[in-house]
């Protein structure tokens, strides 16, 4: 049975089994690694909610249908099904389930499920594994970690929320700097400003037109030019003003004026160009205040505008480019609806997995050790291991994190068995002398060397070795 351990128990027996084989697409961090993508995510847990986004979780499985609903993922959804399903017993509420691929599905099911108990706008994030049968690559997994955020309104959402998203998003990530993370560009652009430009120019077909324009990195602009005009039916005048809206980029209002300046010259101005032009204005100005030089204006961006109603984001690190977005998302006017009401809504997903991955393999970050331990107290013989365990129940106690020596092996075999695991102190209980009373207990700082008396009520480590760190790699 290849991909399980050599044993395993089963009902109380050993049943012996193949060599494992890896899969690929389900990335499992060594510790490490592991400690590395917990701190991530506490950084991103502690961003959210100073912006007053609520936790949720949702469960991990949806009916088909609902996770069907965008054609082009079906063949990525993982069905679930029982292995010895009775044929007479119905599945689950009568329908067949899947994992979700990411989280907005099942969040939008969650407001429509919830509406009236939920206060709204509704802000929350969520954090956690999606799953998703596409072709494992570098930054791509099939099992994976994701963190959202989202506002939601009931009825109407103001735009004030599509500036303060990608601004939360610029400081979360902001916050990891500090460990190594390399900086970000938050690319934003508006569906708006391109769908009003596209009509302006006598141009319907405005999703075709996304379509092309978002093959400009693959394929170059002469290539789009010829598709605008083979498939949109574009004249080549109409795919060069096309062009021309996707070079556009800036960090500042500027980019509205470029544009403005663009449509005017190609006789294109319409009240959605401008609608959509007063929109990126107000956040390329609040992100130059807040984030100044992350988020830049890019209207090459067509990704997701084809389904976005507003501001479209996507994020790349600076130097990775190459890896892709690792975090995306936009506006909704339609994020959940029951037929009477609409909820609109805005929201941001990162590729957590995808973040940590880049950082383990590039070797961006390092762990100061990859198990919690700080102190591990040695024991003389095994006579005496109560007193050792005595010891780290104090320390426990005190909120450090203790181990106790597997064997009472040599004192320098102990030291070798705490420093492989990253541990950096050890303690020696004190022996007890000829009258049976204990001499004073000793830690030692395995780095350094230092020995020292210590009393397991009072003595604690530095802040900085009390539990892991994580930090950029070579210092």
């Amino acid at each position: 049975m290849d991909g399980w351990p050599q044993s395993a128990a089963r009902d109380g027996k050993i049943v012996a089994m193949a060599r494992p084989n890896p899969l690929s697409g389900f990335p499992e961090w060594l510790p490490d690694g592991r400690v590395v993508e917990q701190h991530v995510l506490k950084v991103l847990q502690h961003t959210f909610e100073l912006h007053g986004f609520a936790g949720i979780e949702t469960r991990a499985v949806e009916p088909l249908d609902q996770l069907l609903r965008k054609g082009e993922t079906s063949k990525e959804v993982y069905v679930l099904r029982r292995l010895q399903a009775d044929p007479e017993e119905p599945e689950a509420g009568d329908k067949q389930l899947g994992l979700h691929f990411d989280l907005t599905v099942p969040f939008a099911r969650y407001v429509l499920e919830n509406a009236g108990r939920l206060a709204f706008p509704f802000k929350r994030y969520q954090i956690q594994k999606v799953w998703r049968g596409e072709r494992p690559q570098e930054g791509r997994f099939r099992e994976f970690v994701q963190a959202d955020i989202d506002v939601v309104g009931a009825g109407e959402l103001p735009y004030h929320y599509e500036v303060e998203l990608p601004l939360v998003m610029a400081e979360a990530l902001g916050a990891l700097r500090a460990i190594g993370v390399p900086e970000v560009r938050i690319l934003v652009n508006n569906r708006k400003v391109a769908e009003g430009f596209y009509r302006g120019l006598g141009l319907d077909d405005v999703e075709g037109v996304l379509r092309q324009v978002d093959k400009l990195d693959k394929i170059g602009p002469d290539a789009v030019a010829e598709l605008l005009v083979a498939e949109q039916g574009a004249t080549p005048e109409q795919a060069k003003a096309c062009l021309e809206l996707a070079a556009v980029s800036g960090t500042d209002a500027s980019v509205v004026e470029q544009v403005r300046a663009l449509a005017a010259s190609y006789d294109a101005v319409t009240d959605l160009l401008e609608t959509g032009l007063a929109e990126l204005r107000a956040l390329v100005e609040a992100a130059a205040q807040r984030a100044p030089g992350v988020v830049v204006a890019d209207l090459k961006i067509a990704r997701g505008l084809d389904y976005y109603t507003g501001s479209v984001y996507e994020t790349v690190l600076v130097g990775h480019e190459q890896l892709g977005s690792i975090c995306s998302g936009g506006r909704y006017d339609t994020l959940a609806s029951d037929g009477k009401n609409t909820y609109p809504g805005v929201g941001l997903s990162i590729g957590v997995s995808r973040l940590v991955s880049r950082l383990l393999s590039a070797n961006l970050v390092t762990a100061t050790r990859g198990v919690p331990t700080a102190v591990l107290v040695a024991v003389a013989d095994e006579e005496s291991r109560g007193a050792s365990d005595d010891v780290a129940a104090a320390l426990r106690a005190r909120g450090i994190p203790v181990d106790v020596a597997p064997t009472a092996a040599k004192f320098g075999k102990q030291i070798k068995y705490a420093d492989r695991r990253g541990i950096p102190f050890v303690w020696f209980p004190g022996a007890p002398g000829e009258d049976g009373v204990r001499g004073p207990d000793q830690v030692k700082d395995i780095r350094s060397g230092a020995q020292v008396d210590a009393d397991a009520a009072a003595w604690e480590p530095p802040a900085e070795d009390l539990w892991p760190r994580v930090m950029p790699a070579g210092e």
